[in-house]
């Protein structure tokens, strides 16, 4: 038992030491670089897969293995890890690092989450909506670190008002009538001091509101009693259950269309700027694939994903009450004027909109429509102007442009005294460096700039040719089996992977399946790309995830039956838009001249 116990503190030492000297075999006896290549490819997915070592840090190794088995010069491996995808990344990092300093995100989800009402249905989709749009800008956990806070604060008001009522039934119940007894501004008199630390549990039978029973016994027992409670008194039990439900509605919705909103925007997640980035790099000659394109492929998937998932949720945890959901003039029960009430509270703090926050509004908009009009496809783009380099121009020529504006603008403005003089401030800009560095995914940069480093030597060391070789019988299948097959497994790698991790070892093995089959890479690789984003199932399957499941208002199995559907949901929905909208859009029944023109009896049926 010590020696298993020793094991188990070590398993991450012993992983780094034993991985590679068990494939080591593998380039000795074989003695070829697609074997050396080959070995490197697997120690680092393994290392990625397992996080044995952090994500950065395996994917640097690369960028000394390759040399030392004469793969790669130092200077071409280096020369992968930083391109055009970081300088993107950058521009679109300044803008998010202006949105969350000067709090223009919190305007918006508020705003948006007014708009929809505070009927409990459609509250949840005013959050979802509203994280779903931060996510396509910033990144997915920004995005729910965002607007998880305001989704708690309304969850605290509705358990203050259901106390509020609870008190009012319970004293007309025993015969003395207080019809003055209302919910008002300082319902936060009346809030028991304890019950905020109650909800944060995460385990335990005892919370009342946001935990779930243990055990089959407890539920029966709880039943039992049920039954020997007076009406009333079994009614607000049942009336608590119910908001728990809302809670953990309310809860996972902001986790779920963070990573929903994410798939819309080639900046809205890694996993699209890695796939962007891969895909211009192996195909240098096709330009379909910007911002544009992009947004216009994905846009109806995050939509019917985003809409479904509600309605799952609804039915799931609350059951789709579509009577009182689009019932007109209903008065609103103390639940819905507390939820409202805060709402509009947190709104009113903002104050008016700022200086700050109007100039990062109109320099976000500028940004969005330069990558829109680039090169829109059926209209000539911007990039226009300059036909002698109209090549050289992309997406992060924009990002940038505008990125660096957000170092020179002032963050304030000259303002008039009682005397009619002016007030001196001193120049500071709309961010700083310092203000940038704590915002930018350096990780991520590194690790893409790995898996770059990773498909250049599979180019070079002539792997990915021997891959295509051995992948070509798979032609012989349907095509939409193909798609679905390589769907599921990568669906399934991300929940216990990351997401960057997982599309960075999919991509060099896809794109070459693709050609080998003679078909359109993009057939393949686009639902691979977003199905790699949905990791719905497990609290570690994202930080968006992680970050919501630690205000203990949900358990694990309801993350798990609730993200077994949306994974469903997600997967069918993409696999509905591969077979139909989106193949018009890059002609995919026909092999582009762009790809390799492998020799291949493809039997593959379409």
């Amino acid at each position: 038992m010590k020696i298993l116990s020793y094991l188990l503190v070590y398993r991450r030492f012993l992983l780094i030491v034993l991985t590679p000297l068990l494939l080591l075999p593998l380039p000795l006896i074989i003695k070829t670089k697609e074997a050396e290549c080959a070995y490197t490819l697997f120690v680092v997915a393994i290392f990625w897969l397992t996080e044995a070592l952090p994500l950065a840090v395996s994917a640097l190794l690369p960028a000394f293995m390759f040399p030392l088995f004469g793969i790669m010069t130092s200077k071409e491996v280096a020369s992968a890890y930083f391109k055009d995808f970081h300088l993107l990344l950058i521009g679109v990092i300044c803008l998010a690092t202006s949105i969350e300093k000067w709090n223009l995100h919190k305007r918006v989800a508020l705003k948006m989450v007014m708009l929809v009402g505070v009927n409990p249905a459609w509250l949840t989709l005013g959050f979802m909506v509203s994280c779903a749009f931060l996510s396509m800008w910033l990144s997915n956990t920004s995005a729910a670190a965002m607007v998880m806070p305001i989704v708690e604060a309304v969850a605290q008001q509705i358990i203050r008002a259901e106390a509020e009522a609870d008190e009012l039934e319970l004293s007309c119940s025993n015969g003395s009538i207080n019809p003055a007894l209302e919910l008002d501004e300082n319902i936060g008199e009346y809030e028991n001091p304890d019950w905020k630390e109650k909800e944060k549990q995460v385990n335990g039978c005892s919370n009342n509101v946001g935990s779930t029973v243990c055990t089959v016994e407890k539920e029966n027992e709880k039943g039992n009693e049920q039954q020997n409670l007076p009406p009333a008194e079994a009614e607000r039990k049942s009336r608590k259950d119910k908001y728990s439900g809302i809670f953990k509605v309310m809860c996972l919705c902001v986790a779920y269309s963070a990573t929903i909103g994410g798939l819309t925007t080639i900046t809205g997640t890694s996993t699209n700027l890695i796939f962007s980035e891969h895909f211009n790099s192996r195909y240098p000659n096709c330009q379909c694939i910007n911002f544009g394109s992009w947004f216009i492929l994905s846009i109806p998937i995050a939509v019917t994903i985003l809409l479904l998932s509600w309605v799952w949720l609804q039915w799931l945890f609350l059951g789709f009450d579509f009577k009182n959901m689009f019932k007109c003039g209903k008065k609103k029960t103390a639940r819905e004027e507390a939820s409202s009430q805060v709402i509009q509270e947190e709104y009113k703090k903002l104050g008016p909109i700022s200086y700050p926050e109007t100039v990062t509004l109109v320099l976000f908009i500028l940004m969005t429509l330069l990558w829109f009009t680039r090169d829109p496809g059926f209209i000539p783009g911007w990039s226009s102007l300059f036909p002698k380099y109209k090549s050289y121009i992309t997406d992060s020529t924009a990002a940038l442009v505008i990125g660096l504006l957000f170092f020179i603008i002032p963050a304030k403005t000259l303002s008039r005294t009682s005397n009619g003089g002016n007030t001196v401030f001193g120049y500071i800009p709309l961010i700083t460096w310092k203000e940038f560095q704590s915002c930018m995914p350096w990780e991520i940069a590194v690790l893409v700039g790995g898996g770059f480093a990773l498909a250049d030597g599979c180019e070079v060391s002539k792997l990915s040719e021997w891959v295509a070789s051995k992948l070509t019988p798979l032609g012989s299948l349907p095509l939409w089996l193909i798609i679905l097959i390589s769907c599921l497994i990568v669906t399934s790698v991300t929940e216990v992977a990351s997401n960057p991790a997982t599309i960075t070892i999919f991509l060099p093995i896809l794109s070459p399946l693709a050609e080998a089959i003679h078909v359109n890479p993009l057939f393949i690789l686009i639902p691979a790309t977003l199905c790699t984003s949905f990791a719905f199932l497990l609290p570690v399957a994202n930080p968006a995830n992680a970050i919501v499941f630690s205000y203990g208002h949900l358990t694990i199995m309801d993350m798990v039956k609730a993200g077994l559907g949306i994974n469903i949901i997600g997967v069918a929905v993409v696999m509905l838009a591969i077979m139909t909208w989106i193949v018009p859009i890059f002609d995919l029944y026909t092999y582009p001249s762009w790809a390799p023109n492998i020799p291949s009896t493809n039997g593959t049926g379409l």
